[in-house]
């Protein structure tokens, strides 16, 4: 398998080189140069394998010969070890639903599925290359924890993760500062989630900057991110399905277009899935964008599920190349227009094929929390405030006849202040955040500053 550009003048490169690439040179990001189809006889064998060999089932196809069987299969065998369910990712029907649970990794949060792989690839491509990495990444809460948790005390990697200061969960916040390693670097900014976002793209497009401080990317920016979550999709389709062509719908929180994206993939690689529901809070730029052809810029707003509390979704790009037919060139005008008019626009044909790829609904704050509630004294069932938003508009797209399985991103303990508000209840804490708050904690307060970031990092990269 090799990979491309979503802008053209990035050309067959290897696996391991898009992993270790992140960003494309040109500014862009990867994909592979062809969607593997999984037939329905090996969609079939998925029902019968645990987790780690499904995983490898898939990922096999997008890696190729690039690293050998064996080693591939280790890789993903330890990326699992450490979650606290035997099935890794567990589905569970409660009411008119089913709840994919992707919370059971170290930071309770969905990012672990990927970022637990991602750090364990990392970790052999550069004993293979000989080689080291600074890794920077920017955080709307939990992708920085698990990013963390993937890489903490591995040799030959640093990371910096950035988050806005005050604008994560006290939970998030924790499970970031709290890890002390050596190689962990803490950046609370001074900014939202998209001035991180920004900050980290700028870096990455000072090319030379990235190659002299041999910088690595964790945002879902890298391919390997969305691939590992790819898996998931087939693996609830395998605990749900009545038969081995049954339709599954799927309702996705999302605010970065990653989560959903890998869900987009799937379909396309064969899994038999019906709706893709996009659901979203108040921070609506992607419900907007599938229900009008809105994509346009608006004010941050400050709500309960702050993992989606962006308004610039990095992974839109990668839709956009399939929307566009793999037109580079008009895909780079519209990201040039959008970087002065702050919007697209899209024809009536292409709002059409949107439409039949998602179905969107927005759940407002007030909405959450009933939900939450409701939920409770239904099924005596904690959401939390993201996976919420997911159920809620799953349980009001969904069809009689068709399995509706809605992604759980995060446990409820790690939104606590909410789930409270909500029910009057304070969720139960795993063991992995017992006494959390009495921990040593190490964390640099920073401007949201381009150069001030890239200072740092000088400071403080491997070399």
């Amino acid at each position: 398998m090799r990979y491309k550009s979503t802008r053209g003048s990035v050309t067959d490169i290897s696996f391991s080189d898009a992993v270790m690439m992140g960003l494309a040179t040109d500014g862009g990001l990867l994909l592979p140069e062809h969607i593997p189809s999984i037939s329905e006889q090996e969609r079939a064998r998925f029902r019968s394998m645990e987790y780690p060999e499904l995983a490898y089932n898939i990922i096999k196809h997008f890696v190729g010969d690039d690293i050998p069987a064996e080693e591939l299969q280790q890789i993903i065998q330890r990326s699992y070890n450490k979650f606290t369910h035997p099935q890794i990712t567990p589905v569970q029907r409660h009411g008119d639903v089913h709840i994919l649970e992707l919370f059971h990794g170290p930071t309770l949060a969905f990012k672990d599925v990927a970022l637990q792989f991602l750090g364990n690839l990392f970790e052999y491509l550069l004993k293979q290359r000989k080689s080291h990495m600074n890794i920077i990444g920017a955080t709307s809460g939990d992708t920085g924890s698990a990013a963390i948790y993937g890489v903490k005390g591995k040799e030959n990697i640093n990371i910096f993760i950035l988050h806005p200061e005050g604008k994560v969960s006290p939970i998030q916040e924790l499970q970031m500062t709290t890890v002390t390693d050596p190689n962990v670097f803490n950046l609370a900014i001074d900014g939202n989630f998209d001035d991180g976002q920004r900050i980290i793209k700028e870096i990455f497009g000072d090319l030379g900057f990235k190659q002299k401080h041999a910088l690595g990317a964790v945002n879902s920016i890298n391919w390997a991110r969305v691939l590992a979550q790819i898996v998931y999709y087939f693996y609830a389709w395998s605990r749900t399905s009545s038969h081995d062509n049954a339709r599954v719908d799927f309702a996705v929180p999302t605010g970065n277009f990653g989560d959903i994206f890998a869900g987009y993939m799937a379909k396309q690689m064969g899994l038999p899935v019906g709706q893709l529901v996009l659901a979203t809070n108040e921070n609506n730029i992607l419900s907007r964008f599938v229900a009008n052809g809105d994509y346009s810029i608006d004010t941050v707003v400050e709500t309960l599920s702050p993992s989606m509390d962006i308004q610039v979704a990095s992974n839109f790009e990668r839709y956009l190349y399939y929307l566009l037919d793999g037109d580079s060139d008009t895909l780079m005008q519209l990201m040039e227009d959008f970087k002065t008019r702050h919007a697209m626009t899209f024809s009536k044909t292409q709002q059409q094929q949107v439409q039949k790829d998602f179905s969107t609904l927005t759940v407002d704050t007030d909405t959450t929390l009933n939900s939450i509630a409701r939920f409770y004294r239904e099924n005596k069932y904690i959401l939390d405030p993201h996976t919420a938003v997911g159920v809620t508009a799953g349980e009001h797209l969904r069809s009689d006849d068709v399995p509706m399985i809605c992604l759980a991103t995060a446990h409820p303990a790690k939104f606590s202040d909410a789930v409270r508000r909500a029910i009057d209840i304070e969720p139960p804490r795993p063991e992995s955040l017992r006494d959390i708050e009495q921990r040593e904690k190490r964390c640099e307060h920073i401007s949201a500053d381009t150069q001030v970031i890239k200072d740092y990092i000088v400071t403080h990269a491997l070399n």
